[in-house]
């Protein structure tokens, strides 16, 4: 198993950027898929960026894609989201989670979730 912490978030001004950081505490942290997820208030919750175990994959959402970029740091044990351009519809509590083995486009497919980060971009 692994668990996550999220850090990074807080409140930014429109066309401003914010990195979000997942860090696991868990060994193997290679072996997971993580994927980034957010929920805004009444809405929810929404896949925003995956990445494989190998790196090389990748998945955005539309919303996101040219803004956003997901990365991870095996041996640090550390997976990222830059988050850039933001804008209000962004306003979101951001998730950081994890899958043992393939990514997935599929928010019931992940096993493991961080406990959240409050995104706030002001117009």
């Amino acid at each position: 198993q692994v668990q996550l912490v999220e850090s990074g978030g807080g409140l930014v001004q429109a066309g401003g950027s914010l990195t979000l950081s997942c860090a696991a505490s868990g060994r193997s942290f290679s072996m997971y898929a993580i994927g980034w997820f957010r929920q805004a208030p009444g809405k929810e919750r929404e896949l925003v960026a995956s990445i494989s175990r190998s790196q090389y994959t990748t998945y955005y959402a539309d919303s996101v894609k040219g803004r956003f970029t997901i990365s991870r740091d095996n041996a640090k044990n550390l997976g990222n989201l830059q988050m850039n351009s933001l804008k209000p519809e962004d306003t979101a509590v951001y998730y950081c989670a994890a899958r043992y083995g393939l990514s997935s486009v599929t928010r019931n497919a992940y096993d493991y979730w961080g406990q959240g980060t409050q995104v706030t971009v002001s117009s």
